[in-house]
């Protein structure tokens, strides 16, 4: 028994399972009419409403430990409610799929397929050319203009969980683990497939750095006495912002888990917080590389990228220097006529 995937249905089985890992259960409603699966008239609010209590505390258990076989009797009772129609694709599909974990399962009872699979999907996001799944990418990354680096940290990190697997298990150590992770992280984001992600790090490291210089200028001018008179506020919410996801992605290169305690945590922070830098969080930032160790992982490979690599790289200080000036003035702009 044999069928064939057309193109849009293959890019929003991926999207699908993509919103599902990253709980964007609005954007998978809107998915399952993509699909086919459910008709463009459906009350989208009350079914994404009905998808978050099917799979939320599924998915909560990690993208790892989510069984296809659950997830299916789970979505039962919504199917029936709003009327889902089942395409001869899509049974074919979810059929064989089922049949392979369980196959899998009798020789593995830990084996989860969508776990298995996801590596694949979430590189294919991050290289394809497809115009709908660089939409869906970008969509994911960013809410209201404001870049989500835990999303990018969970589909680099899943990205390359095959590929980084077996070496790290020949070598179990911390060093060995990081350089790897270094290594593929820049093969990756420096090759033609990875472009879309490099201009993406490149834009927020700018606008980090652009913060960064901000942060520093505004905690020297807090030391001056009467400053709140002679210097004006120079950080917003926004700088604040990308101040904490440079922090990240200056762990994210450096191969380097972030702490959980780490002031770059995301969440609610106050308004003295978002206009005043604390100088504890700019110390974190200023010193993010702790030691030299931390930053050799990086330094080491680069003779090992392929020439290719190596000249792209080359390129990227001026691509970052073009973005500041870019951000420097629009800054200005903003500052002199509005």
């Amino acid at each position: 028994m044999t069928g064939e995937f057309k193109q849009e249905l293959r890019e929003g089985f991926i999207e699908a399972c993509l919103h599902l890992v990253n709980r964007d259960f609005d954007a998978l409603a809107k998915d399952f009419v993509t699909l086919g699966l459910l008709p463009a008239t459906a009350d989208k609010e009350a079914v994404t409403k009905a998808l978050t209590g099917v799979f939320q505390n599924a998915v909560s258990k990690g993208i790892r430990n989510i069984s296809f076989g659950d997830l299916l009797g789970n979505l039962g009772t919504t199917m029936y409610k709003f009327k889902f129609r089942i395409p001869s694709y899509f049974s074919l599909v979810v059929r064989s799929l089922a049949v392979l974990e369980g196959i899998a399962i009798s020789f593995n009872p830990e084996y989860k397929v969508l776990g298995s699979t996801y590596p694949w999907i979430a590189r294919k996001v991050l290289t394809d050319r497809s115009p709908q799944l660089k939409s869906s990418l970008e969509t994911l990354l960013y809410k209201d203009g404001v870049f989500r680096i835990d999303r990018l940290e969970s589909l680099l990190t899943e990205s390359l969980r095959a590929k980084t697997k077996k070496t790290i298990v020949k070598q179990q150590t911390e060093d060995a683990n990081s350089r790897m992770v270094v290594k593929e992280i820049l093969s990756f984001t420096l090759t033609e497939k990875g472009e879309f992600v490099r201009e993406i790090i490149v834009q927020e490291f700018a606008k980090g750095l652009d913060a960064l210089g901000l942060a520093t200028l505004e905690t020297a001018a807090a030391r001056v006495p009467f400053n709140g008179f002679f210097f004006p506020s120079l950080m917003t919410e926004e700088d604040m912002t990308n101040l904490r996801n440079f922090q990240r992605l200056l762990l994210l290169l450096l191969g380097t888990r972030r702490e959980e305690n780490s002031n770059a945590q995301s969440g609610p922070v106050s308004d003295d917080q978002n206009q005043i830098p604390d100088m504890e969080e700019l110390s974190l930032v200023l010193n993010q590389p702790r030691s030299i160790q931390e930053i050799l992982p990086v330094l080491s490979v680069i003779p090992e990228l392929s020439p290719e690599s190596q000249q792209q790289l080359l390129q990227l200080p001026s691509d970052l220097v073009r973005q500041l000036i870019s951000r420097a003035a629009a800054r200005t702009i903003r500052r002199v006529f509005l």
